[in-house]
């Protein structure tokens, strides 16, 4: 963990590194998966200037996927709109095909549950990483 950050207090435990996926991250991200059954709940946490690449929730019908923010500060951007600053207790509702990154502010750690909705032939596309031209202006 970033020693130079203090750990924010969290409801859920923070959990391993996220290795599974770090190839879609810039920085260090952590996940907890709070259930696999039924309605998929993972706690994703961002070390300070951590995000993830742009991608996609793909469904045929259905899908998409909500975050519930729970601890810090950070960012959701949809594809050809302005980034949104994140706070606990904000709740981003994204369908299913829309191209968006989310992740920490540059100087604080955030986290949020990630709610994947139940959707008929769902499946996630990754693309390319949040630039520096488009993170770095973000306060």
């Amino acid at each position: 963990m970033n020693e130079k950050m203090p750990i924010p207090n969290t409801i859920f435990p923070i959990g391993e590194k996220n290795t599974a996926y770090a190839q879609y991250f810039v920085g260090q991200s952590y996940l907890n998966m709070l259930t696999t059954k039924g309605l998929p709940i993972g706690n994703v946490t961002f070390e300070p200037g951590c995000r993830n690449n742009w991608h996609i929730h793909h469904a045929r019908s259905g899908g998409g996927q909500i975050l519930l923010c729970t601890t810090g500060r950070g960012y959701y951007q949809a594809w050809g709109k302005a980034p949104q600053e994140l706070h606990p207790g904000d709740v981003v509702v994204i369908p299913a095909g829309v191209k968006h990154w989310h992740g920490a502010a540059p100087n604080c750690w955030f986290s949020h549950l990630a709610i994947e909705i139940p959707g008929e032939d769902t499946h996630s596309e990754w693309l390319e990483p949040v630039s520096n031209q488009t993170y770095h202006p973000l306060p």
